[in-house]
Parts: C-alpha cells; sequence; structure tokens
C-alpha cells in the first residue's frame, strides 16, 4: 500500500507556479495546532516564522506540500538553520503526529502507512534536490532517526524499509560522485611567463595555434558549448545559495562558517577567465598582422555562434578577451577588421541599462527552450557573472526579516525562481559529439599573463606615446631579467 501511495503521488513540476498559491491546488494543511503565522497577499505566501515554515513543510495525513515550496524553503532554509538543526525539528513533528495516529484501529494503521508514504516522499526529495545537506554526520544521523521512527509504520511486509534502503543508497552514490568531482577537478591553468614562449624574436614556425586545430567557427562554437555545459552540471542550489548564506545575514547563524567550501562556482568563474585570455593569446602571439587579422575575425564569428546556439557566458568571454588592453591597442590589426559583424555583438553585450540588450535576447531563448522539441534549441547558458550579480543584488535589496520578526519569504521565492531556471538549463544534455583533439586545446593550450599579454603585444605593434614607450622598456627589462 505504501509503494501504491508513492507511485500515485501528484508529481507536479516544480516551478510551475512559483508565485502562485504555496499549495497549487492541493489541500490546505489542517492548522488546528499547527502554527497560524504565515502571512499571504492574494493567495501567495509572503512571510512566515522559521517554525511556521517548518510547519508548512512537513505533511500530515490530508497534505502534502507543493514541490514549489518544498524547493524554496530548502534551499533557503540554510540561510537561517543548519540541516540538521531542520532534520531534527522535522523528525520532532513526524514523531507528535505518528503519536496521534496510533490507536491500534485498522483504519488508523491505513492513515499511519500513507502518512508514512507522505513523509518518505518528502524525504526521498530532499535526499534527492538537495544530497549535500547529508554530508556530515548529524544530518545522517538524523536522516537514520526519521527513518527508523517511519519504518515502525509497516513492520509487517516492510515495504517502507525497503523504500528507505533504496533511498539511502542513491544518496550516498550521490555524495560519492560529487566528492570525486572535486578531487579531480582541473587545477586552475598557470599564465605562461617564460620569456622564450613570449618574445618573438625567433619564432617557431610549427607553434599551433586554435586555427590549426578547428577552423571552423560553428564547430568551435558547439565543443565550447560542450565544456560549459559540462561545467554548469556539476553546479548545485546550494552552491548557488552561498551567495546568500555565507554573506552578512541577519542571524548571523552559526552554520554560516561550517558549510563545506565548494569550488564548483571558482572553477567556472576561472573557465570564462582563462577562456578570454585564451583569445587574447592566441591574436597577440601571432606575428603577422593579415594572419592576426584573421585570427580576430575568427573568434568574432565563434562569438557570434555562440549567440545563436544560446551560449552567452562563452560568447562573453570572447568578446573580453577581445576588449583586453594588449588586444584592444592593435590599431593597425583592427583597422583590417571587418567589424560590424563585432559591433552587433557588443550590442547584445551593452552594459547601459543594466544589460537591458542581453536580457532581452536571453529572454527569447528562454522561451524558445520551453517550447523546443531538439536539446539543440533548448540550450540556455547565461553569463555566469551577471547571474550571480542579479541574485547578490536581490540579496542586498531585501532584507531576509521583516520588521516583525518573520521572514522575508517573498525575497526567498524570487531567488529560488531564478535559480531554478539555470538548474532547468543546466540539464539540457548537450546535442553536440565531444571532439577530444578540440577541447584538449582548449583546456590546455598556454595562455599568457597579463604582463605577457602586453610584451606580445607591443612586439606585434610597437609602442604609440611615451608612456606605451616606457611600459614597453620596463617589461622587456623585467621579463629578460627573469630568473
Amino acid at each position: 500500500m505504501v509503494l501504491e501511495t508513492l507511485e500515485t503521488m501528484p508529481q507536479t513540476p516544480i516551478f510551475s507556479s512559483m508565485l502562485g498559491s504555496s499549495c497549487s491546488g492541493q489541500v490546505q494543511p489542517d492548522m488546528g495546532e499547527r502554527c497560524v503565522d504565515p502571512v499571504y497577499q492574494d493567495g501567495n505566501l509572503v512571510s512566515g516564522s522559521l517554525e511556521a515554515l517548518i510547519e508548512r513543510l512537513v505533511p500530515t495525513m490530508d497534505y502534502y506540500p507543493d514541490r514549489t515550496y518544498i524547493f524554496t524553503f530548502l534551499l533557503s532554509s540554510r540561510v537561517f538553520i543548519h540541516p540538521h538543526e531542520l532534520l531534527a525539528k522535522v523528525g520532532q513533528i513526524c514523531i507528535k503526529q505518528k503519536q496521534q495516529l496510533e490507536t491500534g484501529t485498522e483504519a488508523e494503521k491505513a492513515k499511519l502507512k500513507s502518512f508514512a508514504a507522505k513523509i518518505i516522499q518528502l524525504l526521498k526529495e530532499w535526499t534527492e534536490t538537495f544530497p549535500y545537506d547529508f554530508q556530515d554526520e548529524k544530518s545522517m544521523k538524523e536522516l537514520k532517526e526519521i527513518a527508523h521512527r517511519i519504518t515502525q509504520c509497516d513492520e509487517e511486509n516492510g515495504t517502507v524499509k525497503k523504500i528507505i534502503s533504496q533511498m539511502t543508497q542513491n544518496l550516498l552514490l550521490a555524495l560519492s560522485a560529487r566528492s570525486q568531482y572535486q578531487e579531480i577537478r582541473e587545477k586552475f591553468r598557470q599564465p605562461v611567463t617564460d620569456k622564450g614562449t613570449i618574445l618573438k624574436t625567433k619564432p617557431q614556425s610549427t607553434q599551433k595555434d586554435i586555427l590549426s586545430v578547428c577552423c571552423d567557427p560553428l564547430i568551435l562554437a558547439q565543443q565550447l558549448t560542450y565544456i560549459e555545459l559540462e561545467r554548469v552540471s556539476n553546479i548545485y542550489p546550494e552552491d548557488l545559495m552561498q551567495i546568500v548564506s555565507h554573506m552578512d545575514s541577519l542571524d548571523n547563524h552559526k552554520c554560516r562558517g561550517d558549510v563545506t567550501k565548494t569550488y564548483n562556482l571558482e572553477a567556472y568563474d576561472n573557465w570564462f577567465n582563462c577562456l578570454s585570455m585564451l583569445v587574447a593569446t592566441e591574436i597577440c602571439r601571432v606575428v603577422k598582422k593579415k594572419q592576426r587579422t584573421r585570427m580576430v575575425e575568427f573568434f568574432i564569428d565563434v562569438a557570434r555562434e555562440c549567440f545563436n546556439i544560446g551560449n552567452f557566458n562563452s560568447m562573453m568571454a570572447i568578446i573580453s578577451g577581445m576588449n583586453l588592453s594588449p588586444v584592444a591597442r592593435l590599431k593597425k590589426t583592427w583597422s583590417k577588421v571587418k567589424t560590424a559583424k563585432f559591433d552587433v555583438l557588443e550590442h547584445h553585450m551593452d552594459p547601459s541599462s543594466n544589460f537591458c540588450n542581453y536580457r532581452t535576447a536571453l529572454q527569447g531563448a528562454a522561451q524558445r527552450s520551453q517550447t523546443a522539441n531538439s536539446n539543440r534549441e533548448k540550450i540556455v547558458i547565461p553569463v555566469f557573472n551577471l547571474f550571480i550579480k542579479d541574485i547578490y543584488f536581490l540579496h542586498k535589496i531585501h532584507t531576509n526579516r521583516l520588521p516583525n520578526g518573520q521572514i522575508n519569504f517573498k525575497k526567498f521565492w524570487e531567488i529560488s525562481r531564478q535559480i531554478h531556471d539555470f538548474l532547468t538549463w543546466k540539464q539540457v544534455e548537450c546535442p553536440f559529439e565531444k571532439d577530444k583533439k578540440i577541447q584538449s586545446y582548449l583546456l590546455t593550450a598556454p595562455i599568457y599573463s597579463e604582463e605577457a599579454l602586453f610584451i606580445a603585444s607591443f612586439e606585434s605593434e610597437g609602442p604609440e606615446n611615451h608612456m606605451e614607450k616606457d611600459s614597453w622598456k620596463t617589461l622587456r627589462t623585467t621579463l629578460l631579467n627573469r630568473a
């Protein structure tokens, strides 16, 4: 019976009605002895005490929380309470409800099994969506305690025990996979500063460049998209919530400092920086102006293909690389470049009006993704730095708590909506076949430091004024004297 209840339980899409009623057509909980302080506006939950919000998370005989609410509350709760403490409170509420149903009659036994099925469903959603909440021993202990209590509801045939066992096994596999990723994550590439590599006095005729590996802008854009999707797949909702939970919380809660640091956000940000520097390196290290011009035009075409795909992060990285001072100062090179395409790209990434043009393009890509029939049309990779800034902005302009002390849940609705959009986009399966040769070059080719880029740039096109001449002289002397 428990298994049947789980299988027939409605699986409404998360965030199907993010700003709608928190129960989205489901039965409202019996608020008899439950906390009654949540505040609603036009049917939308906007605030409540932590205790009341926890009460709303826990199912009853006649109520199961909307999945939108489960996601939003579990995501935002870490700002106010540690996961193991939340689990303990959930366990206490479960025990009280279980005791009320333990009358011994057959009818009450059936109700008890139904209640157990709902608790298991909640734990499944929690462990599947936020497995990292169970990384420490305290959280696992609380989970096992709740599981033990619920198992007693079905000791006759052991169905509940089997389901919990499978849930626990899946959780451990998820934690193991994430731990392995952190252990084998790629080391940040260190910029090249070796004088023999940078100075062009004796250029190597066999020196590889990106065009010798891939001369088709569309294929390179597809491989960049493959790398992007691979990296965003390792970013989790709780990683993104650290932007809020690691900052100046009004609660100054003790769990801010003991959350295990993740490297996923840093690794993804590092990828953006490496791509920008790679673009600048590929351009600056070319000796002949004609070839340099071709290289610039090639990257413009790659950025345009990224835009067409919906890969805005790589597009922005490429544009950023071409706008770095060592590249931007190459006036003789740029004079030969057909810049009409580049002007269009820069228009899309114009920072005025809070990147209004980019946001319009992103919205269009998101709408296309919602109605797409193929993974190719579903791709949406936002500019990650801007995405992070949006969450940070929402956090800074809205308080975590209202003047009456209640949690400002309306704020967390909006933050979690944006995070859920990102999670939806990252789940798209890449439709492009991996090219190991191209990706190896993109991920391992030498990149120059800012200092080395300026040296290569000055060697390509000499200093034009006294300031540049002084900079060139200082840089060259420093490099030649370096051990």
